[in-house]
């Protein structure tokens, strides 16, 4: 089955809050976040852009690592933006409305450092984006991002040894069918939406190399993955007709099943791309 992605809903206040309080209660994003900047060899690195940088997650690591450095902020949904503004008040950080797609219109070629993208690539139509990333980047800048592994393709290994116990996620559609009518669709086989090689040549097309890539391992707890399935965005089943409190209450009840400190584990697909540096 195709994993779960939230398109819509950014904008709205609730989950941009619930987002927000997430990133600074539990480590996911603050984990990735900082690997991707170091990853990007911000040290010396005067304008970054934090490309669907919404609200702030990556741009308080680009902070911490790129001491010299502007930030551009970049992401399309003002509610986002609204928190991030109150919650990341440092001035080197600009906060800019538009859909990554849009870079140009924003970010003048050839200026940027760096770009960076935490956990939001997918959502856009790449093969525009990677254009886009190509032309604001200087000679030698760094295009860092990842990708979720289901929409990859991809599954560390360290993955594989915690699939023993049902997931959070398999147990939230067992209790909403047994209790709450829900009938899940029919379970197939979908290709990955954003598998390597795609990649690789979008990146090719748009004027980039690959200089690495990497699948990583994200570990975590079941009590972090219900906090995560607490934000209205991301809470299932998605597509059935439950209200959130009813979605919270399936929740909990799965919850119930498992153990707080129970390890789970998220596969990455991390990229590292770069514009070609200028011929001597």
């Amino acid at each position: 089955m195709a994993p779960q992605d939230a398109v819509l809903g950014w904008d709205e206040e609730s989950n941009a809050e619930a987002y927000d309080t997430f990133t600074r209660t539990h480590p996911m994003y603050d984990t990735t976040s900082r690997d991707l900047a170091r990853r990007a060899g911000l040290a010396d690195a005067r304008l970054v852009v934090d490309l669907c940088g919404g609200a702030g997650a990556t741009a308080r690591a680009i902070l911490d690592l790129a001491p010299h450095a502007q930030i551009l902020s970049v992401d399309s949904a003002a509610a986002m933006q609204r928190v991030g503004r109150r919650t990341v008040p440092d001035l080197r950080v600009s906060w800019i409305t538009a859909p990554a797609e849009q870079l140009t219109h924003h970010v003048a070629s050839g200026s940027a450092d760096a770009v960076v993208c935490n956990s939001a690539i997918w959502k856009t139509d790449t093969s525009t984006v990677f254009a886009a990333v190509a032309r604001v980047l200087r000679p030698g800048g760094r295009f860092v991002f990842n990708i979720g592994g289901g929409f990859a393709g991809v599954r560390h290994p360290d993955e594989h040894a915690v699939r023993a116990t049902p997931s959070l996620n398999a147990l939230i559609r067992q209790i909403a069918a047994r209790d709450h009518g829900y009938t899940p669709p029919p379970s197939k086989e979908t290709e990955p939406k954003l598998p390597l090689e795609t990649v690789t040549a979008q990146l090719f097309a748009a004027g980039l190399s690959v200089l690495d890539t990497e699948v990583t391992a994200q570990h975590g707890t079941m009590a972090e993955k219900k906090a995560w399935l607490s934000i209205p965005l991301f809470a299932m089943p998605a597509d059935a007709d439950f209200t959130h409190a009813q979605r919270m209450q399936i929740l909990h009840a799965a919850y119930a099943l498992t153990t707080p400190d129970t390890p789970t584990v998220t596969s990455w697909l991390v990229v590292v791309a770069q514009r070609p540096k200028a011929q001597p």
